[in-house]
C-alpha cells in the first residue's frame, strides 16, 4: 500500500469511527487538490462522506461538504444487515440508517431526492423499510417520489406493508399512492401485507380500495396468507361477506391446515381447518350448492397413491392415521398452489428428508424424485433449484452408502444393502437429460457446471453397485450421451479432466463420497471406453493430463494408455512433466514419431503453414 492509500484510509476510518480532530489533522495542510483526491478514494467500497453519512457523524458530513466540498452525490457500497447495497449515495445512507439531520443537511445542500442505488432503491424507499416515519415525511415534503419502484417492481407503499409499518403506510396512502401497482412478479402492496401478516394494514389496505389480484404464481393474497401461516389474515377473509368467494375460502382453509401439519406441525389444528374447509363444501344453507372436491387427480406413486379425502366420514379416519395426514397436505398444497409454486416442491422435499432422518430411504428416494419432477417440469435447465435437488440426491446416496458397506473376508467392498443401482440410475438420468436437452438456460447464470459435477459423482456410485450386463450397458450408454453432447464444466473442463484431477461436488458435504484411487480409476476407465478424448483442451489448454498430480499413477497410466499426449503444451507452453517436474516411467513408450516429429518443428520454429496437410496443424500446435 503506497502512502496515498495509506492517508486514504486513515481519512476514511476517522471518518467512519466519528473522529472529526484527526480527520481533520489528515487533510489540513494539503493542496485542495490532494484532499479531493484523498476524499473521493474508497476503502472497502465506500468514501469518507458514505461513511460519516452511514453512521450517523453529523460534525463530519458538514465539515466534509463545507469545508471540502466533497460532491454529496458520490456512490459506493455499504453494508445495511449483513447486505452490500452497490452504489448507494450519501442521502440513501443516511435515510436507511435513520440520521435525519444528515438528511436536512443534504437536502439543504441539493443533494438528489429521488437519487437511486444500482437496485434502483430511493432514499425515501429506505426510509420506508426501516420504519424511519420523520425522514419518510421530511423526503416527501422536499419532492421525494412515492411512486418510485425498485429493479423488482416494490414500491415504497409494498415495502411499508410488508416490513408492518403502519404510520408509514397510512401517510403513503393519505398521499393517494398506487394501491394497486403491481411489481414484476404481479404481486401487490395486499399480497406483502399478507406475507408480512399484518392484519391491521391489511384491513387499511382493504378500506382504501386494495383489490384481491393475482400474481405471476397464480397466488391471491387470500393464498399467501395461507402459505405463510398468518390464521388471523385468513380468519378476516373467509368471515368476510364480499372479498372472496365461497371456493376461495374453502382452499384458503384447506391450505391452511396443510400449512399447520408441515410447517407448524400441528396435526390436530391442521385437521381443524380441514373440518371448516368441508363444512363449507357440503353447506347445509338453502339455495347453496355443494362445491365437491375435484376427483380427476391421478394417484401418484410417491405418495403412496394416497388421494384426497372427499367427505367427512374419510377426513375422520385421518385422525388415526399422521402419516397418512402428512401425504394429505401435499396432496392439498399441490392441488391449489400448482406445480410453479416454489412451496410445492419444497415441502414434498421437506417431507422426504424427514423420512430419510427417520432411516425410511426409500420414501425419501420416492418423494425426492416426485420434487425433482415437478421441478423440471415447471423450471428453465439447470435451475438453482433443480441443481440443489441434484446435490441432495448425491449427498443422500454416499450417506447411504457409507452407513452400509461393509467388507467381506477378502477385504473387497459389498454392494450396500440399501442403497440399489436403481435408486442411482433413475436420477442419473434425469440429470443427464438436463444437461444434454436444455429448455431455457437462466439469463444471468449457468449451473450446469455444478450438475456435471454432481452428475459425475452418480456415475462413479453407479458404477461400483453394477452387477450386470444390463447395467453396465445402461450406466455406459448415459456415460456416452453425457460425453457427446460436449457437456463442459469450469474453465471449459470436460468430464475427463474432471475424473483425472477428482473434481467432486461433493468434496465439501458432509457426507464426501470417497475419492479413492481405485474409485477414480473406474470412472476414468468408463469415460476413456466410451471414447472421451484424452487430449481435449479446457479454456487455458490443459489436456486432463495436466490435471493429473504427479503422484497418481494410476490415472496418469490410464490417460497415457488411453492415448493421452504427456508433450502436449497448453496455453502457457508447459507439458505434464514441466508442471509436475516428472517425467513418467519410460515415455518413449508413450510417444510416437509423429510426437517426435511435431516436437522438433515447434522447438526449431520451422514454418509448417503450407507445408504439411492442414489436418496436420492442430497436432503440431498441440506439441
Amino acid at each position: 500500500m503506497n502512502d496515498i492509500e495509506t492517508i486514504a484510509a486513515s481519512v476514511f476510518y476517522s471518518a467512519r469511527d466519528g473522529r472529526l480532530k484527526r480527520l481533520q489533522l489528515l487533510l489540513e495542510g494539503k493542496s485542495a487538490m490532494e484532499n479531493a483526491k484523498l476524499l473521493k478514494t474508497t476503502t472497502n467500497g465506500a468514501t469518507p462522506l458514505l461513511m460519516a453519512c452511514r453512521h450517523g457523524h453529523y460534525d463530519i458530513a458538514l465539515y466534509l461538504i463545507k469545508r471540502h466540498k466533497v460532491d454529496i452525490e458520490q456512490t459506493g457500497s455499504v453494508m445495511f444487515d449483513g447486505e452490500t447495497i452497490e452504489g448507494a449515495p450519501p442521502l440513501w445512507c443516511a435515510a436507511a440508517a435513520g440520521h435525519l439531520n444528515i438528511v436536512k443537511l443534504l437536502i439543504r445542500e441539493d443533494a438528489v431526492v429521488n437519487s437511486t442505488t444500482k437496485t434502483n432503491s430511493t432514499p425515501l424507499r429506505a426510509a420506508c423499510f426501516d420504519g424511519h416515519y420523520e425522514i419518510v415525511k421530511y423526503l416527501v415534503e422536499h419532492g421525494a417520489d412515492i411512486e418510485v419502484s425498485n429493479r423488482h417492481g416494490h414500491t415504497c407503499l409494498m415495502i411499508a406493508c410488508y416490513k408492518g409499518h403502519y404510520k408509514i403506510a397510512n401517510f403513503l396512502l393519505a398521499l393517494k399512492a398506487d394501491i394497486n401497482k403491481k411489481s414484476v412478479k404481479g404481486n401487490t402492496a395486499l399480497h406483502d401485507c399478507a406475507e408480512s401478516g399484518s392484519l391491521d394494514i391489511f384491513k387499511m389496505l382493504i378500506l382504501n380500495g386494495a383489490k384481491m389480484e393475482v400474481d405471476s404464481y397464480g397466488m391471491t393474497p387470500l393464498l399467501a396468507a395461507c402459505v405463510t401461516g398468518h390464521a388471523d389474515i385468513v380468519d378476516y377473509l373467509v368471515k368476510s361477506n364480499n372479498l372472496v368467494s365461497r371456493k376461495e375460502k374453502i382452499e384458503a382453509l384447506e391450505l391452511l391446515g396443510a400449512t399447520y401439519i408441515d410447517k407448524r406441525r400441528d396435526l390436530i389444528g391442521g385437521f381443524d381447518l380441514w373440518k371448516q374447509a368441508m363444512d363449507l363444501r357440503f353447506s347445509e344453507d338453502d339455495g347453496e350448492l355443494d362445491i365437491p372436491k375435484p376427483d380427476n387427480a391421478l394417484p401418484i406413486e410417491a405418495y403412496e397413491w394416497a388421494q384426497e379425502v372427499k367427505n367427512h366420514e374419510e377426513l375422520n379416519e385421518l385422525l388415526s392415521e399422521p402419516d397418512e395426514m402428512r401425504m394429505q397436505a401435499l396432496l392439498v398444497r399441490e392441488r391449489i398452489l400448482g406445480p410453479t409454486h416454489p412451496d410445492t416442491s419444497y415441502y414434498v422435499r421437506y417431507r422426504g428428508a424427514v423420512y430419510a432422518d427417520a432411516g425410511k430411504f426409500t420414501r425419501c428416494i420416492s418423494l425426492w424424485n416426485h420434487a425433482l419432477d415437478i421441478q423440471r417440469g415447471s423450471l428453465e435447465s439447470c435451475h438453482q433449484m433443480t441443481v440443489s435437488s441434484f446435490f441432495s440426491f448425491a449427498e443422500l446416496f454416499s450417506f447411504m452408502s457409507d452407513a452400509c458397506a461393509t467388507n467381506d473376508n477378502n477385504g473387497y467392498r459389498q454392494v450396500p444393502a440399501l442403497l440399489t443401482f436403481e435408486d442411482i440410475i433413475q436420477v442419473l438420468v434425469k440429470a443427464v437429460n438436463e444437461l444434454c436437452e436444455p429448455r431455457v438456460l437462466p439469463p444471468s447464470f449457468d449451473l450446469s457446471p455444478r450438475l456435471l459435477l454432481i452428475s459425475l459423482d452418480l456415475f462413479n456410485m453407479a458404477l461400483k453397485l453394477i452387477r450386470n450386463d444390463d447395467h453396465s450397458h445402461l450406466t455406459h450408454r448415459l456415460l456416452y450421451r453425457l460425453n457427446k453432447c460436449k457437456v463442459v464444466g469450469h474453465l471449459g473442463q470436460t468430464a475427463l479432466h474432471l475424473a483425472s484431477a477428482r473434481k467432486t461436488a461433493l468434496a465439501t458435504s458432509r457426507h464426501p463420497q470417497s475419492n479413492s484411487a481405485e474409485d477414480a480409476s473406474m470412472l476414468l476407465r468408463a469415460l476413456l471406453k466410451i471414447g472421451a478424448d484424452p487430449n481435449a483442451r479446457d479454456e487455458e489448454g490443459n489436456t486432463p493430463l495436466h490435471l493429473v498430480s504427479a503422484k497418481d499413477m494410476t490415472t496418469i497410466k490410464l490417460l497415457l494408455g488411453g492415448g493421452a499426449h504427456y508433450d502436449s503444451v497448453n496455453a502457457a507452453g508447459h507439458t505434464f512433466c514441466d508442471m509436475r517436474k516428472a517425467t513418467p516411467h519410460n515415455p518413449l513408450c508413450h510417444t510416437s514419431l509423429a510426437c517426435h516429429a511435431a516436437r522438433a518443428i515447434r522447438k526449431n520454429r520451422i514454418p509448417f503453414i503450407g507445408h504439411i496437410p492442414v489436418t496436420l496443424y492442430e497436432f503440431v500446435e498441440k506439441h
